[in-house]
């Protein structure tokens, strides 16, 4: 199963469930090999160094599960947005989902789509990834590369 609306949707639910009153929150959902659905929000903290992306709980729980991570979605609401938008991973997030190769599936915004996002994958948003470099073959790393 790739990314899809019920993957946007869970990310939707979590913000409205955890940050009803909230002006401005941060969750995501990730898709696994198996089908399950986790999310997760950000960590904020008055110190803003210490504070994590949407995604990272979901991350640390698909690995702790010894689980592929297949999709992956972070949505947003902020003042003056419409609805949820949907954010692309930032370059921290994309290394964390590198971990599950380059055919990890990515929401990003994407105006010109009924919905306001389209998938990609993990190699389409950075075609020249630079852990290219540590695996035998000069494809995307395995998951033993990332663990050496």
């Amino acid at each position: 199963m790739g990314l899809d609306q019920r993957l946007v949707d869970a990310a939707i639910e979590l913000v409205e469930r955890r940050w009803r009153n909230a002006v401005q929150a941060v969750a995501a959902a990730v898709r696994l090999d198996d089908g399950q659905i986790l999310t997760s929000i950000s960590l904020d903290n008055l110190n803003a160094a210490v504070t994590l992306c949407a995604e990272t709980g979901a991350l640390c729980q698909a690995y702790t599960l010894g689980k592929r991570v297949t999709a992956s979605v972070c949505i947003s609401k902020w003042p003056g947005s419409d609805g949820y938008p949907v954010l692309a991973p930032c370059g921290t997030c994309q290394e964390r989902l590198a971990l599950w190769g380059p055919g990890v599936q990515v929401a990003v915004a994407d105006p010109g789509s009924p919905s306001g996002w389209s998938a990609r994958t993990l190699l389409e948003l950075n075609p020249f990834y630079w852990g290219t470099r540590f695996s035998d073959d000069g494809g995307w790393p395995s998951i033993d590369v990332h663990l050496s």
